[in-house]
């Protein structure tokens, strides 16, 4: 079992000697993932150097998850809802089309108020998700660094108990929020524990560990920078 302490301190460690004195910039969705960096970010910096963007597309129902977090580590935040901007570009009715696309202006928003204020923009992808792509390349894949980037789900979860970050937040079902009742594993068509426990070594239904396998290759490219072509 790995040592999740030992981690944590290794994170914040990390966090502290990258980013030097800049600011840091993390999009709070209120999922557990962007709390976690958010807490972290706040123990490396002090919480007046980090600041919370809330992005919501329209209403969003778990708002105040959002909220709460930037309450509780007293973080200074914005809000900027990105329907108007969305919509705008919108060129497909496909919900895939939509959620990259809402990804990728999320990203970009990110970027212009790190831009102005001479900041860094944290990503909040798990190690789980990142070898499995389950992130939107040059979206939530757009950042300047991975705080929980080597942490699985089941670790994920693990430290935001010891951080004592909010219950409601730990409890929740993990979900992008990109569409009414969308959920991570209802994407995935199997659980992080599954997930977690093939990516460790260990044996699960052949089927999923197939999918799983299928996941990785396919989303090779989301992980490596675009290939240059030589001239040479």
């Amino acid at each position: 079992m790995r040592d999740i302490r030992i981690f944590e301190s290794k994170i914040v460690e990390g966090i502290k000697k990258y980013v030097g004195q800049k600011n840091v910039f993390i999009g709070i969705s209120g999922g557990i993932d962007s709390a976690l960096c958010a807490f972290l970010c706040v123990k490396a910096l002090g919480p007046k150097r980090v600041f919370g963007v809330l992005m919501p597309y329209g209403r969003q129902s778990d708002i105040l998850d959002s909220l709460s977090v930037v309450k509780q580590l007293k973080i200074k935040y914005f809000q900027k809802d990105i329907k108007p901007i969305v919509d705008k570009y919108k060129i497909s009715p496909n919900k895939y089309v939509l959620a990259n696309l809402m990804s990728r202006t999320r990203m970009a928003i990110l970027y212009a108020y790190a831009n102005h204020k001479d900041g860094l923009v944290v990503g909040t992808t798990n190690k789980s998700e990142m070898t499995i792509g389950y992130f939107t390349k040059f979206g939530d894949g757009g950042c300047d660094l991975e705080p929980i980037a080597e942490l699985y789900k089941f670790e994920v979860l693990e430290m935001s108990k010891l951080l004592n970050i909010p219950k409601t937040i730990i409890d929740k079902k993990p979900t992008a929020g990109l569409w009414p009742d969308q959920t991570d594993e209802g994407e995935f068509g199997f659980s992080y524990s599954e997930l977690d426990k093939f990516l460790q070594g260990g044996h699960i239904n052949p089927e999923i560990e197939v999918k799983i396998q299928d996941l990785i290759k396919n989303s090779e490219h989301k992980r490596k920078l675009p290939p240059i072509i030589s001239v040479e």
